[in-house]
């Protein structure tokens, strides 16, 4: 009877032990076994070969970081070792998956490809404690694991506010530990442009610039009469390209049009349909120093408010050259097979002004301004198609007829995405309704916020996948991505608590396999997340 007694204690420690497994994303399978491994300043890194070099240097430099001491990298070991394999065709799993196994001897990753391997290690971080220690003791499990979705992304806007080479590879950081595997990196706005062209200087000398912003929320209070500017050399961007890379990142520019495109304007007025027409900002919500540029004549301004202006691109062919000047230098920086062209949120006001514009309509035969707005998108399409690229736009480029290849990503719910899935069209989900890491955690937020309430647990409710479409349609769906706005994040800190520990769910929501998402086992394991965050020194919301 005691015997008994024992060895039921003993497989209930071993149980217990087992459920301090606490991995996000939640892989496809995790079989817990008894004992442990511990990582030690002597373990030995086991790399056979060089196409696994990014998963080593990326480990080491975590627990360089994070634990004070980095391994020492072998061709062999046979006891205290984590090794990484890179193979190919593993059993059934797709190209990214892997397998993990650890028991006392060590650690075994398996790469499908040394992206699967790399996806392995992030998952060993996983395993590791949350205190600092120089003996990290990880339960023997054994994990197969692959995503579901081919697309898990992450957008940030630079363009409202600008932010520092340092903090941009940091965020590249969070998505790689979340095992996300795309960057939309949003450049260019209304109030601001952010990355350098060449051909165009006046677009980081004049449109990387504006002379203050709005206080609190649109409509504001006034103007805070501060500069804000900052913008990407092209080396800075070569830099981030290689390092999201070496992170199995793919980063993707966005490049606006024809709206969401006063920076651009501000700083060649023939851009405007109306060039020699004053920018219009709120009188109660400009800056000294605009009105004062104003009144000596100056004729555009980089908008310092928020919102949705009507000054576009005008349809022009000396607009068309310059975009595609642009994009031929954009292009050149980012080996991003997909190139984002915005069209969201584009008034036509100016166009139904414009009599060019409206005998341009009456010269293609088309319909309307929407239908002007769709030849605008296509005819751009057609230049990036001709590069070897796809265009990627938000959902209104459906607007007038959808461009023959463009990807759409739908952000107006998912209305966009279900008609373009239905026309056997590829579409990434991004509501906002689910996945805008700009609205408010709570209810009783106290931070400004563009409004509207996100919190932790309607994130990890969302599936990607609406049920308006069928199996045949629901492949079209190539994934989806959360996008982080930033009007009234002005600091990477606010950044932070804005995207923790909302990131956390959504990397499971398109990760792991929908039967294995638990909202409660998922509220247990975020526990321990938190305290990684902590470790990361990274700020997050600290609610439920």
């Amino acid at each position: 009877m005691v015997r008994s007694f024992l060895f039921s204690l003993l497989l209930c420690s071993a149980i217990s032990f087992a459920q301090e497994v606490n991995i996000i994303p939640q892989p496809v399978q995790v079989t817990t076994k008894a004992g442990s491994f511990v990582i030690n300043p002597k373990t030995s890194l086991v790399v056979s070969n060089k196409i696994d070099d990014a998963s080593a240097s990326f480990l080491n430099e975590y627990l360089l970081n994070y634990y004070g001491f980095k391994l020492p990298i072998v061709n062999k070991a046979s006891s205290d070792f984590i090794q990484f394999k890179s193979l190919k065709n593993i059993t059934g799993l797709k190209g990214e998956g892997y397998t993990l196994k650890s028991d006392s001897k060590g650690v075994v990753i398996e790469g499908n490809s040394d992206i699967g391997t790399f996806y392995g290690m992030q998952t060993l971080i996983q395993l590791l404690p949350v205190e600092k220690s120089n003996a990290l003791k990880i339960a023997a499990v054994d994990v197969q694991d692959e995503p579901r979705f081919v697309y898990r992304g992450a957008m940030l806007d630079v363009a409202r506010h600008f932010f520092p080479v340092s903090f941009v590879k940091k965020y590249i950081d969070y998505l790689a530990m979340h095992k996300l595997n795309y960057f939309h990196w949003h450049l260019t706005e209304d109030q601001g442009w952010r990355i350098e062209i060449k051909k165009y200087p006046k677009l980081t000398e004049i449109g990387s610039k504006r002379n203050g912003s709005i206080v609190g929320r649109y409509p504001g209070k006034g103007n805070d009469n501060t500069p804000e500017e900052g913008f990407y050399t092209q080396e800075e961007v070569k830099d981030i390209v290689k390092y999201a890379a070496d992170r199995f990142i793919t980063v993707i520019p966005e490049i606006e049009m024809p709206g969401h495109s006063s920076a651009a304007i501000a700083a060649y007025p023939m851009l405007s349909c109306f060039p020699n027409e004053k920018t219009e900002i709120p009188a109660a919500m400009i800056s000294e120093k605009s009105k004062q540029e104003l009144a000596n004549g100056r004729v555009k301004l980089v908008q310092e408010t928020w919102g949705v202006f009507t000054d576009v691109y005008a349809p022009t062919e000396y607009t068309f050259n310059f975009l595609e000047d642009v994009l031929d230098e954009v292009m050149a920086l980012f080996p991003s097979k997909y190139i984002h062209v915005g069209g969201d949120e584009s008034p036509k006001d100016a166009w139904k002004r414009s009599e060019f514009c409206q005998q341009l309509i009456k010269e293609k035969g088309l319909k309307d301004e929407h239908e002007l707005q769709s030849y605008f998108i296509q005819r751009m399409e057609k230049y990036i198609n001709k590069k070897g690229r796809t265009l990627i736009g938000w959902d209104e480029i459906l607007e007038g007829g959808l461009a023959p290849n463009a990807i759409v990503m739908s952000w107006r719910g998912e209305e966009g995405g279900i008609a373009a899935a239905k026309e056997n069209h590829q579409v990434i989900m991004t509501p906002g309704t689910h996945v805008y890491l700009d609205h408010s955690q709570t209810k009783e937020e106290k931070e400004v916020t563009i409004g509207g309430f996100t919190n932790l647990e309607k994130i990890y409710s969302y599936e990607p996948i609406p049920k308006e479409l069928n199996a045949e349609q629901g492949k079209y769906v190539l994934g989806a991505q959360g996008n982080v706005w930033t009007e009234y994040m002005i600091n990477p800190a606010k950044v932070e608590y804005m995207i923790f520990p909302r990131l956390s769910a959504l990397s499971e929501v398109l990760w792991s396999p929908k039967q294995n998402k638990n909202w409660p086992a998922f509220q247990a394991k975020i526990d321990t997340m938190k305290k990684r965050y902590d470790m990361w020194g990274a700020n997050y919301y600290k609610g439920k």
